[in-house]
Parts: C-alpha cells; structure tokens; sequence
C-alpha cells in the first residue's frame, strides 16, 4: 500500500475534475492506493463488495465464472472505474478483475463514493457517462460476437485492442492463446486456424505474443463483414 496526494494526482478521472479541495480531502481520506503484479486478482467474484476501484495504470481483464466454466467480459485499461455496479447494485461482488500487466489501483470506500455522487451532480453525471459508453461498447460487442463469423470476429478483436487499448498496429497480445479464444468465442484450434491464415495473406504478423497489424485496410474489410 502506497502513500498517495488525491489533490495532485496526475492521473485523476473527468468526473474528480470536479471534486472541491474539501471533497479531495476526504477522498484522500476514504481510499488506498495499491499495486498489483500480473496475474494477481484485484476483485473476487463473490466476495463482499466494500469499494470501488480506481484504475490508475496498467491493463485488467473482468471475467466471470459461469455454470460450466469462466468467460471474460472485457479488457479495461487505465484509466477507469472498475466495481461500480457491483458496489452500487449488490453486496457481493458479480465478477472478478485480474491484473494482465502490473497495475495500480486506489481502492475507495463504497459508502464515501455514494455520498460524493449524491452530493455533487457534476461527478456523478461524469460517472453515469462513463458507464452509459460501457454498456453502449458491450452491447455492440454481443452484437458482433452473435453476428459475425469467426474471421470478423478475430479482425473485430484485434482492431479493439490496436485501437482501445495500445493506439498502436504493433502490440503484444495481454492474453494466453486459450484466453484470446475464450474472449472471441471459439476454440483455440479455430483461432489458430484464422491466425495462420491471416498470416499467410500478410494482413498480420505474429511473433510469439507480439502481434502487427500489416494490412489494416484489409483487417478492418473483414471485420466489416463479418
């Protein structure tokens, strides 16, 4: 657990933009910063909810354990809330949150967030803001997970992250093989079937983890596709 100054965080949501000094200094109060190496469980599905979580660096996946096995949700990198209809809607925590890089978070207390959204209506429009583009992004990715064949699916995949996540055509893929097949929807043969042909027609390159995107015109005619 780290020391940390909420009133000259360098890495400050929109919605603490519009925090007061007093209302910086009691958040100051009612949270913790803490660091996370890769791998390590930030949020455990099913157990009790007490905070809401602030990621302030690294990159996270949420998955959630299902009847006959887990499934992840979503990728999230910082900066972002992480927690909040969970902590604001239950008890009990509904998924759970891994770091896929080292990571740091500040944990804050749930009953002190929930004053600081009835109490000032510039941070919690922020905050319904932030949720409202989340809900939007996921339902268009069940969208696209339904519709699409496996291709469009991969093309749809990996331009997210070379746009979301890294803003960059060259990254390394923050997940397992079994993992990135799980996130699509498919199995891992399947996956690697596409993967080699997508190398074979140069629209990517793989070199172990570290994924190019080659041909992006091409990439994104597939994903458009479907």
């Amino acid at each position: 657990m780290a020391k940390h100054n909420c009133t000259d965080c360098k890495i400050r949501s929109v919605a603490e933009n519009f925090l007061s000094n007093d209302e910086f200094g009691s958040l100051e109060s009612n949270s913790a910063e803490v660091s996370f190496k890769k791998g390590e469980i930030i949020i455990k599905q099913n157990a009790l909810s007490l905070n809401v979580v602030y990621l302030r660096s690294g990159l996270v996946k949420i998955h959630m354990a299902g009847p006959a096995k887990e499934k992840i949700l979503r990728l999230v990198k910082a900066p972002s809330y992480l927690g909040i209809p969970t902590t604001l809607g239950n008890k009990i925590n509904n998924y759970s949150v891994t770091a896929l890089q080292d990571t740091s978070v500040c944990f804050i207390d749930a009953n002190f967030f929930k004053m600081l959204i009835a109490g000032n209506g510039q941070f919690a429009s922020e905050i319904i803001l932030e949720l409202c583009k989340n809900e939007l992004f996921d339902q268009q990715r069940t969208v696209n997970q339904e519709q699409k064949q496996l291709p469009g699916r991969i093309a749809d995949t990996f331009l997210c992250m070379s746009e979301r996540l890294f803003d960059n055509d060259e990254f390394e893929v923050p997940l397992s093989r079994n993992e990135l097949a799980d996130l699509i929807g498919t199995t891992r043969e399947s996956l690697s079937r596409v993967l080699g042909q997508f190398c074979k027609e140069n629209i990517i390159s793989l070199d172990g983890k570290i994924m190019k995107i080659i041909d992006r015109p091409k990439l994104q005619q597939i994903c458009d596709l479907g």
